[in-house]
């Protein structure tokens, strides 16, 4: 369960778990660290929402009693950026790896109730909502971690050289949109959350998503085993995919990114041509399973704005989607870590607040991972 479902979110006991390993080239390995990645898309889920929304009323208020929400601005108060009235949107979206539950199954470890969100993307929508750009924060940059309030009250004091996964596990969805917006001094307007069962079952509700691997991948870490070719992937596959990183590429998390970014362009476009309107069961087990399963901020709390919202979210395909990492360099004194690229980091929070495109230089001589292509939708 999302770590607001808890009386206090937990602190997990040993950081290092979720070090990534250093990428070949004379780095030397780290440990093997239990795998845990997820991703969803912030119209997916709201997508999903939005179609069941037009069902009978009694579907409607089933659904609405699903909905867990967190009221980030009440948690947050007036020390924010300010809104930027341009037309455009930014929504904070969190993949929660909890321990606790079914997710512990799924993701392996202990069950010590903790939760830690190793999957985190800014989505930038642009204004007139047909164009957006995706970035996605490697888990474990280091940050500068604000002093920050919990949705329970509790006060959180800054830490220096935070890893950036910790603001989550420290003090929830509040904790990490704070830390968000302390790094790129752009408001969230929104905060959609998932979980570990949640991806999996979406996925298996939709009935599959299919990508197309350049080479084989095999990871036991992750338990996926996919040899080159067309794949019609279910959820558990779905889940490995996102999770994997040692079997491909330099076995890096910056690596593992680049498969989250494929496969999260391949769910887009599975549900839009899904034809979900023609299949009442398969349209009700999707929104009963997003609205069981997200966490959103206050402000997309009940269906009908969740719906709202989504309708507004529904041109933007795969093609007009463009996804980038944070900048980001490896740290000279811990190659497990990476280091916010300030320079080139300014220049895309600058362009984003400015409602523009992300300008090549933004990214150009950052740290990658070497998965790029090995996975595309279809």
């Amino acid at each position: 369960m999302p770590a607001e479902s808890t009386p206090e979110p937990a602190i997990p006991g040993d950081p290092g778990d979720s070090a990534p390993p250093r990428p070949k080239g004379g780095r030397r390995k780290a440990r093997s660290p239990r795998s845990k990645a997820l991703l969803v898309t912030a119209w997916t889920a709201a997508g999903v929402v939005a179609l069941g929304g037009a069902g009978a009323g009694y579907l409607f208020f089933k659904l609405n009693g699903n909905l867990k929400s967190v009221d980030i601005n009440q948690a947050l108060g007036s020390d924010r950026p300010l809104k930027v009235d341009n037309g455009s949107e930014n929504i904070l979206v969190l993949g929660s790896d909890t321990r606790s539950g079914t997710n512990k199954k799924l993701g392996g470890g202990t069950d010590d109730g903790s939760a830690r969100s190793d999957t985190a993307m800014i989505v930038h929508v642009y204004k007139g909502h047909k164009r957006a750009s995706v970035v996605s924060v490697p888990r474990d940059t280091l940050v500068e971690r604000p002093s920050c309030t919990d949705s329970q009250g509790t006060v959180h004091g800054a830490v220096s050289g935070a890893m950036f996964n910790s603001a989550y596990s420290t003090g929830g969805a509040a904790c990490a949109v704070k830390t968000v917006e302390s790094m790129t001094g752009i408001r969230m307007d929104h905060y959609i959350e998932i979980d570990f069962s949640g991806f999996q079952k979406l996925v298996d509700d939709l009935g599959g998503v299919t990508v197309t691997t350049t080479k084989a991948i095999s990871d036991k870490e992750s338990h996926l085993h996919l040899a080159a070719g067309s794949h019609e992937l279910d959820g558990k596959q779905a889940l490995g995919l996102v999770r994997t990183r040692h079997g491909v590429g330099d076995g890096s998390d910056l690596g593992r990114i680049q498969l989250q970014q494929a496969f999260m362009k391949a769910l887009v476009d599975q549900v839009k041509h899904v034809g979900l309107l023609s299949n009442p069961k398969k349209l009700y087990d999707l929104a009963d399973t997003a609205t069981k399963t997200v966490t959103t901020d206050s402000d997309l709390g009940s269906v009908t704005d969740l719906a709202s919202f989504a309708g507004g979210l529904k041109g933007i395909g795969s093609s007009h989607m463009t996804m980038v990492t944070m900048p980001v360099q490896y740290d000279p004194a811990d190659a497990n870590r990476v280091l916010v690229d300030k320079a080139r980091s300014e220049l895309m929070w600058k362009a984003l607040k400015a409602d523009r495109p992300i300008p090549k230089a933004a990214t150009e001589g950052t740290a990658t991972g070497t998965a790029k292509g090995v996975v595309s939708p279809g």
